[in-house]
């Protein structure tokens, strides 16, 4: 059988090919689930059963959970996880779709603290949020004593990939490679929204794509829909009504399509690659992790050797995903992944908090730490090229959205869990209250050894003039 016909058998078990078929899928989704409520308003109101997860009653604690810590791992495990990246194994994706609704600044990766949020500000959303005063020395003592102006002005996604580059430059200089060299060799995968994209693929291409291979630097703007209505007993796509992304799940789903994925040429043109093209990238990778840009640990220390050496180590038992537990901040809990105990699969499962019957998220003790690790990601790609995610609802401005989520995606394949010895809390900027912690985090960023030097030699002598 020629390529091209082999092509076209994997082709017919592709469940979309483009957004077309992905909206068509959608509608008769709607036809046959939601159908019989007749209306809009009434799905809205039965809008957390129809979420529900199926065996919501059958949960509990989650259990047998790897404790990952120095006897679990030996060195040999460390060395391995260190090759992947130094060899250029490791698939990183980074998505930095994320709106700072809450905080009424756009896009948070182009998001510059030390230029946009003067103390005064913060004062002022915090409060608003709060729904009482906030002083100005109550935000000093949650920043470690650091004033936002005194960053350097840097927006929180030029700040996340210069650390993933830094890191990594370390790495290389630590085991006598040639850091330019590492630094070409990975590849990755970043995640834009639609009103944001050009700024952000600009900022790549003014900061020289942070000492990354520009060919190796893969784009993808995640699509926004817009709601599906009811007129006469059908579901119909309304381009009349409010565009929404369809939640971090539609991200994974819309890597599965053609054309989606692209890289910029010499001339700054995108390059768009197939479905095929890019699931022979995903195929010479060992491991493919997801950050999310809005994570503040990640601003010191963004490679976790000791998480991606786990997931080596379970690559090799046949695991095709890997997830991290931690505690809830219970001072600020955060809604998000749930880790139970499932009865009736008699496995560990990880489910989305919309999922849940009402819990409060007070009431989540465990969460998905929302890194995720995908060994031998071409199988986890291929699985869900073919059959999807589950495709939960909600209701927005009279309108119906699906929300799949990319945690789901431990329901088809083999799914391993673990937590560290030490938990810790999640620390993520996700609202007004978040923001000191932010500045917090980026503060010990800035005095890292060598990182303002590093940063100078990436993004040039004007680094700190007009970079965003």
């Amino acid at each position: 059988m020629t390529q091209t016909a082999l092509n076209l058998v994997e082709m017919d078990l592709s469940l979309f090919y483009d957004h077309e078929s992905y909206i068509d899928y959608c509608l008769q989704l709607a036809q046959d689930k939601l159908s019989s409520y007749g209306a809009i308003s009434n799905i809205k109101k039965h809008e957390t059963n129809i979420n529900i997860y199926k065996n919501i009653d059958s949960l509990e604690k989650p259990g047998n959970i790897n404790i990952v810590d120095e006897n679990c791992l030996a060195n040999s495990d460390y060395v391995r996880a260190c090759k992947c990246i130094l060899e250029g194994r490791l698939f990183s994706e980074h998505a930095a779709a994320g709106e700072a609704t809450r905080i009424g600044l756009g896009t948070k990766y182009l998001i510059n603290i030390a230029r946009e949020l003067p103390i005064e500000k913060i004062t002022e959303i915090m409060a608003s949020e709060r729904g009482s005063a906030v002083l100005p020395e109550e935000i000093l003592e949650k920043t470690g004593g650091c004033n936002p102006e005194e960053l350097l002005p840097l927006s929180l996604g030029t700040r996340h990939m210069l650390q993933f580059s830094f890191d990594i430059y370390r790495l290389a200089e630590t085991y006598g490679y040639d850091p330019k060299e590492v630094l070409l060799k990975q590849k990755m995968l970043i995640v834009l929204n639609e009103v944001a994209f050009d700024k952000i693929i600009r900022n790549f291409i003014n900061n020289s794509f942070f000492g990354f291979k520009k060919e190796n630097v893969f784009f993808m703007v995640q699509k926004a829909y817009h709601g599906i209505n009811l007129k006469n007993g059908r579901f119909i796509y309304d381009k009349n009504a409010p565009k929404r992304l369809h939640n971090h799940g539609y991200m994974v789903i819309q890597q599965t399509m053609d054309n989606q994925i692209f890289r910029i040429d010499n001339k700054g043109y995108r390059i768009y690659l197939t479905s095929f093209e890019f699931g022979d990238i995903l195929k010479k990778m060992d491991d493919k992790i997801s950050y999310n840009i809005e994570d503040l640990g990640y601003l010191t220390d963004s490679i976790d050797y000791e998480g991606l050496a786990f997931a080596l180590k379970k690559r090799k038992q046949g695991f095709r995903m890997v997830m991290e537990v931690v505690n809830n901040n219970q001072e600020d809990p955060q809604k998000g992944g749930m880790a139970g105990f499932d009865i009736v699969l008699n496995r560990n499962v990880m489910i989305e908090a919309f999922q849940l019957k009402g819990i409060k998220n007070h009431e989540i003790k465990y969460l998905n730490k929302n890194i995720n690790h995908y060994p031998e990601p071409y199988d986890s790609w291929s699985i869900l090229k073919e059959y999807g995610l589950n495709m939960p609802v909600v209701i927005k401005n009279g309108y119906i959205y699906f929300q799949p989520v990319q945690g789901d995606i431990n329901f088809l394949v083999k799914t391993e869990f673990f937590k560290r010895k030490a938990l810790k809390p999640i620390e993520s900027w996700k609202s007004p209250a978040t923001t000191p912690l932010a500045i917090k985090n980026m503060h010990m960023q800035d005095m890292q050894k060598g990182f303002k030097k590093y940063t100078e030699s990436v993004l040039g002598p004007r680094a700190f003039l007009f970079v965003l």
